[in-house]
This record gives structure tokens, C-alpha cells and sequence, in this order.
């Protein structure tokens, strides 16, 4: 497969030059202009967001959603009192699209500021400051027992006249090379790739599958942790901002979004933050772990456990990793207060109900919490048909017990909110069900509850399952 792909990569070789002349396609299509500002998103309770999925920005680590771009924006949105949506993409023209077509409210990647692109979107005030270097090998290693290959690495940009640069399509990259062809009076073979990501093309260079690409900085940086081969030292750019981008009708959202912006970048949380992944080494653990969804593609040790169990019963996987992570952070000697124990914290007299011989044992715990949670789904499933909508009430269930549950929905329904819809109808009454007023209430079976904790679990692990689903392929 990765040859064919390279194939594809020579053949597109072929027409770089061509290509070179031709102006960015970038802002070519029309698109209708949106009124959506802070007002509509307010109202609508959350901020949509695109970010690009790399081993920097976003990504999850044992069971973790983390990133630099991520940890920002969870402050941001923390700050604004909004939930906040993240979808990925890596295409470029697609994210700006969607952006002016109001589907996302903020593009929140490595953003170049450009003239180019400041004539169709709104910047904010710059994340951080870097420039674009040229990635390319310092040496490769041979096979056998021929000795190590040391290529000779271009300091000069003189020299990168002739030479095909392989780069992400409609990037910033593209139209600094563009205009460094013209700075040194010569062509440079420009071959835009749809699809990948910056990290992807560096990981071809260490492969040696592509002889040169260009990246940030920082990111390229990072990157000499994880492969020793190559070199990231020739800047082709001078200092540039990077930041987000809103539609230009989204003054009110620019402006929030600046003043946090100015005022975070001076506290010690961005600081902390900025160091973790762009200065701190011990990133480099965290790409090689298999544990990280860049490189291992794993959510913890027994995602094979919870594959073949959760398939039983055609429950996603994913949504199950992180009800266990929520449960007990993937831990299987780990007991409650309450005596719950294992992966899925499992109540003594619930594990005897359900057959389960050995608490324990992960295996055992998994399979013994999926037939509670199957049992739950099946006595919800009577009056709850929408499956998205009764996994809320299945979750709640799992975590504060079914009793309590159905208490909130005969409060539900005696307020004249609906009892099969979770979000700002049953979610309330379980919430308040500690208040004397709602466990008081005569349509009250199970008295008391202590509601907080159910409610932010649903939260929680519907979030973090939304992470996985970005991320880690089903």
C-alpha cells in the first residue's frame, strides 16, 4: 500500500514544476456568507471546533484526550462556560470551508497567518510565534554490513533550487516555497499531498520515501525525539504568527477569543502548557508508548478483552474503554470506598448476580460488567426506544443504580419535562435529587441521591468517547 502510494508521489513529481506556477486554489470557491456570532453559540450551549489530529495537538494517551491545541481549548471553553465539540480534520480548503459555512465556530490548528488568508477569515491573536524549516535526512541507515550513509544536508536555500519539496496541499508551506522559488530566481518542484498531515510526511522523510518536506518549527522539533535521522535546522522563513482563525462575521466571538487569548499567554498555565509538548522531553516517552493513539493505537491493555466482549453484545468498544477508564483508570486491583472492585467496579452482590467467579480478573469484570449494562439496557429499552438517547440513562444507571434513575423521570414527568430525554430534562431532577424538594417528593421511591456524581459521569464518559471515535479507529 505505502508503495503504490509512493508511486503516486513520483508520478505527481513529474508535474511539480508545472504546478509551481499556478496560483493557490485555496479561496477559489464561493461561499454564503454566515451570521453566526457569540450570541448563537451561547444560546446553543457550545463551540464547534476543528483541530488536526498529530502526536502534538491533539491525540489520547492511556485512555486521555491531550494536546496542546486540546488542553488550550478545554481552558478556553472552561472559561467561556462552553462545551466544547472537537472534530478533526487535517484538509485545509475543507476546514475553512466549514468554517465559512458556519458548520465549525473556530479553526484551531498550527494557522499560518497569511495575506492570502486574512482576505477570506478572521485571525485571532497569535498562540505562539515559530518558523518553517526544511525537514530533510542527515543520514539513513544501510542494510547489512554496509556502513551508515551520511547525506549531505542543504544549509543554504540557494540549494533548493531543482530540488521537489513534498508538502501538505493548500498549506501555508506552499505558498512560502512559491514565494522562495521566485527569492532565489529559481524553480523549486513544489508536489502538494491531499490528505496527510505534516508528521506523516516527516515520517516519510526518515523513511526515506520523500527527500525533503517542510514543518513549524516546533513541531519539527518534537519530531527529532521520535526519529535521530533528520535534520530540521534550515529555516526557509522568517519568525511567523500561528493562530486561530473565526469567520469574519464573528466579531463578538474575535474579541472574546483575543482577550483570553492576550491574558492567558501571561499566566503560568499556558507556560506549563507550551513546555509540556514543544520543550519537555519526556514527550518522546509518550509517542513510543504503545498507549498513544499516534503510535500504538491503544487505549490500555485490554482493549482486546473489551474488542471481543463489547462485540458480543454490539456495543462500540470505544464507549466501553471509556466508562472503564472513567470507572477505574484501568486498573484492576483498585476498590471503591464502597466496596466496588475491578475494571468495571463491580459491587460484590452485582459480580454474584451476574456469574462473575473472580472480581479481579479483568476478563471476568469486563464480562460481568457488560451483562449489568445489558441488563440495564434491557429494562430502560421498554419505554426509552432511542438507543442514543437510553445509553444516558443506561450510563446514569450503571453509576447511581436504576431506581434513582426512574425517580428522576416521574419528577421529569410530573414538571412537565420529558422523561425519556436526558439532556436538560431527566439530567436536572437527578442533579437536584439531594435537594430535601425532589427526594422529598412523593413521586420518590428511592429517597436521597446524591446526584452530582451520575451527572458529570454521563458527561464525562460521552465526552471522552467522543474523543476516541476522533482518534482511534473502531
Amino acid at each position: 500500500m505505502r508503495h503504490s502510494y509512493i508511486l503516486i508521489l513520483v508520478i505527481a513529481s513529474l508535474f511539480a514544476s508545472c504546478k509551481t506556477d499556478k496560483k493557490p486554489t485555496l479561496f477559489n470557491r464561493a461561499n454564503k456568507e454566515v451570521d453566526i456570532d457569540l450570541d448563537d453559540i451561547v444560546k446553543r450551549g457550545k463551540i464547534k471546533v476543528v483541530t488536526d489530529y498529530n502526536s502534538t495537538n491533539y491525540f489520547v494517551y492511556k485512555g486521555r484526550p491531550l494536546g496542546y491545541q486540546f488542553e488550550l481549548l478545554k481552558a478556553m471553553s472552561n472559561q467561556l462556560g462552553l462545551k466544547l465539540e472537537i472534530t478533526v480534520s487535517n484538509n485545509v480548503e475543507e476546514n475553512i470551508n466549514n468554517l465559512l459555512n458556519g458548520d465549525i465556530d473556530l479553526i484551531a490548528t498550527n494557522f499560518t497567518v497569511t495575506r492570502n488568508r486574512s482576505n477570506k477569515i478572521a485571525f485571532t491573536e497569535p498562540h505562539c510565534v515559530t518558523r518553517q524549516v526544511l525537514v530533510q535526512q542527515k543520514y539513513r541507515n544501510s542494510t547489512g554490513s554496509e556502513p551508515t550513509i551520511f547525506n549531505e544536508v542543504i544549509r543554504n536555500q540557494l540549494d533548493l533550487a531543482g530540488k521537489t519539496i513534498y508538502v501538505q496541499e493548500n498549506s501555508s508551506f506552499v505558498e512560502r516555497l512559491r514565494n522562495l522559488s521566485n527569492e532565489i530566481g529559481d524553480s523549486i518542484n513544489i508536489v502538494e499531498i491531499p490528505d496527510y498531515e505534516v508528521e506523516q510526511l516527516i515520517d516519510l522523510v526518515a523513511n526515506g520515501e520523500i527527500p525533503y518536506t517542510v514543518c513549524d518549527e516546533n513541531m519539527a522539533r518534537i519530531n527529532t525525539n521520535f526519529y535521530d535521522n533528520i535534520d530540521v535546522e534550515t529555516a526557509i522563513s522568517f519568525p511567523q504568527k500561528i493562530a486561530w482563525a473565526v469567520r469574519p462575521t464573528s466579531n463578538d466571538l474575535l474579541d472574546v477569543v483575543n482577550n483570553w487569548l492576550i491574558n492567558f499567554k501571561k499566566t503560568k498555565q499556558y507556560k506549563r502548557i507550551y513546555r509540556k509538548y514543544f520543550i519537555n522531553e519526556r514527550s518522546k516517552h509518550l509517542v513510543d508508548a504503545g498507549f498513544h493513539s499516534i503510535r500504538g493505537g491503544k487505549v490500555s491493555i485490554y482493549d482486546a478483552i473489551i474488542k471481543k466482549e463489547s462485540k458480543k453484545y454490539d456495543l462500540d468498544w470505544r464507549l466501553i474503554a471509556s466508562l472503564i477508564y472513567q470507572e477505574s483508570r484501568f486498573h484492576p486491583e483498585i476498590e471503591s470506598w464502597a466496596g466496588a472492585k475491578g475494571l468495571m467496579q463491580l459491587m460484590p452482590e452485582t459480580a454474584d448476580y451476574f456469574g462473575v467467579k473472580e472480581i479481579t480478573s479483568p476478563s471476568e469484570n469486563i464480562k460481568g460488567g457488560l451483562k449489568f449494562l445489558t441488563w440495564l439496557d434491557g429494562r430502560l429499552k421498554k419505554t426509552i426506544e432511542d438507543p442514543e438517547e437510553r445509553i444516558k440513562f443506561v450510563l446514569a444507571a450503571y453509576n447511581v443504580g436504576l431506581g434513582h434513575v426512574q425517580d428522576a423521570m416521574r419528577l421529569a414527568e410530573k414538571n412537565g419535562k420529558n422523561p425519556l430525554i436526558w439532556k436538560d430534562n431527566v439530567d436536572y431532577y437527578l442533579l437536584n435529587k439531594s435537594k430535601p424538594e425532589f427526594y422529598n417528593d412523593p413521586v420518590v421511591k428511592y429517597g436521597y441521591c446524591r446526584g452530582e456524581e451520575p451527572y458529570h459521569y454521563v458527561t464525562d464518559i460521552l465526552e471522552r468517547y467522543d474523543h476516541y471515535k476522533n482518534v482511534i479507529m473502531d
